[in-house]
């Protein structure tokens, strides 16, 4: 059976289990509305719930922090896009759906890359299916980059929408013009599509995921705002520069364009949650912000800054993968209440399925756990977060693997086997390296990383010009 035949059987079999599932009777209340908002690059310190300091304005996305829970360590299962976009929809770290850079990407260095997949596989059951199985009506808008065609998020359970550029279920008449000069990131066209479709479907239930194209480069801003931020930035603290490998990083958040793409995409998203009020589904309505690495600031213009976290996107550290993290769950989580439990993004989709009374389907989402708990104000098991990232950066990161357990922080850089071990809690920068004082703390981490590695089946770098030995042992790490 070709891969699209088995999904649609797949779906067919797991849409009848969810049916079984559904509230029977009128008096049932109904299943809540989720909307799912994911912004691109945007990092943990730009926004000011998060850091009141920031040159940025972000009203609407910190009001949303004020109604719901502020998570402190919330994590992106990878420095770039597209594997991460692949762990929010599978509940799988990248590794074990063979995406693990942004697809795309090809560079090279003293070691081969990781061979990876241009897509996410039609037999993955993403949260998408299953909601839809459930009983809700989806939608999408925005930044997909997990495959085209016949790959589209069309295929992966999404009923309408407008993808990289492409609809699907709409037609081509509404395409915005390319690079419009008001709305150069479509923030206003993906935030207008959102409230049509959150108008026609206020009596049923909903899941609209929303990954904006903001604010990742090129710098595309409406000239008013952009206008706003230069005056704003004549008073700002000059540009500063640091070092991160052979890059230079950003010390300071000055940067007028990033700033006024920013506002833009917060104004969008203030449309949206303002749509849900008026509507009058806020209060059945659970809202999602993430972003989907850390900020860019070590190349390509180096537009903002992560300070007191280190590096940004395309790094394993922090900067590169603590990303703003709200969930607000009315009836669930207190307003204004803060989370500093460290989450992944692979925990979103049982989550969503708990969220919305439906089964869990941990042979699906194997590598996330429920946040329910902490929305409730209570706790998880401790457990240990992992990262695996093969591949050249285009942001001068090299590859590398990566765990966190309780404060301990180790990165194994796979060039040259070098090892890295910090303590967040002491040093959240990540600027001392306790590796030689902490022998028995790295070995320990070390090998329960390795193990990983083996369980997610995740596919190494190799040398350039590898000696067979080595190039056997790279494979079996």
């Amino acid at each position: 059976m070709n891969p699209l035949k088995n999904k649609l059987a797949k779906t067919v079999f797991l849409a009848a289990c969810a049916v079984l599932s559904l509230p029977q009777g009128g008096s049932a209340a109904p299943r809540p509305n989720i909307v799912f908002i994911l912004a691109d690059d945007l990092g943990y310190m730009d926004i000011g719930a998060n850091n009141p300091s920031t040159f940025y304005e972000t009203p609407n996305i910190d009001r949303l922090a004020r109604n719901g829970m502020r998570f402190t360590q919330g994590y992106a299962a990878c420095c770039v896009c597209s594997p991460t976009r692949a762990s929010i929809m599978t509940g799988k770290y990248p590794p074990r759906v063979h995406v693990t850079n942004f697809i795309g990407g090809r560079k090279t260095g003293k070691m081969l890359p990781a061979p990876y997949q241009d897509h996410l596989a039609l037999e993955e059951v993403t949260v998408a299916e299953s909601l839809r199985n459930g009983g809700y009506t989806n939608f999408f808008a925005g930044k997909w980059h997990l495959g085209k065609d016949s790959y589209s998020p069309g295929a992966q359970g999404f009923d309408v929408g407008f993808s990289d550029g492409t609809p699907f279920g709409y037609g081509e008449s509404i395409l915005p013009p390319p690079n419009h000069k008001d709305d150069g990131k479509t923030s206003d066209y993906i935030a207008n599509l959102a409230v049509k479709f959150i108008e026609s479907n206020r009596n049923r239930p909903f899941f609209a995921y929303l990954p904006f194209q903001a604010p990742h480069i090129p710098i595309q801003a409406r000239a008013d705002l952009l206008g706003k931020y230069k005056r704003k930035a004549e008073s700002a603290t000059p540009n500063a520069w640091g070092k991160e490998g052979e890059n230079k990083v950003r010390l300071v958040q000055n940067h007028a364009g990033y700033a006024a793409m920013l506002e833009q995409l917060d104004s969008a998203i203030g449309r949206v949650i303002s749509a849900l009020s008026s509507n009058g589904v806020a209060e059945r309505t659970i809202v999602i912000f993430m972003s989907d690495n850390g900020g860019l600031s070590t190349a390509e213009g180096h537009p903002t800054s992560n300070l007191p976290l280190r590096a940004g996107k395309g790094w394993p550290y922090e900067g590169g993968v603590r990303e703003p993290l709200i969930i607000c769950a009315p009836g669930v989580t207190k307003p204004g209440s803060v989370c500093q439990t460290p989450v992944i993004s692979t925990d979103f989709y049982p989550t969503l399925l708990q969220l919305a009374g439906l089964p869990l389907m941990p042979g699906q989402h194997k590598d996330g756990v429920s946040l329910l708990p902490l929305l409730k104000g209570g706790g998880l098991p401790p457990r240990a977060l992992f990262w695996h990232y093969p591949h050249y950066a285009n942001q001068g990161g090299d590859p590398c693997g990566t765990i966190r357990d309780g404060d301990w922080k180790l990165v194994e850089w796979y060039e040259d086997g070098r090892l890295e071990l910090f303590n967040l809690h002491q040093d959240l920068g990540e600027t001392k390296n306790l590796a030689v004082q902490n022998p028995e703390k790295v070995s320990a981490l070390h090998t329960r990383l390795i193990a990983w590695r083996k369980e997610v089946n995740a596919v190494m770098p190799t040398p350039n010009s590898p000696e067979p030995s080595k190039a056997t042992e790279a494979h079996s790490r």
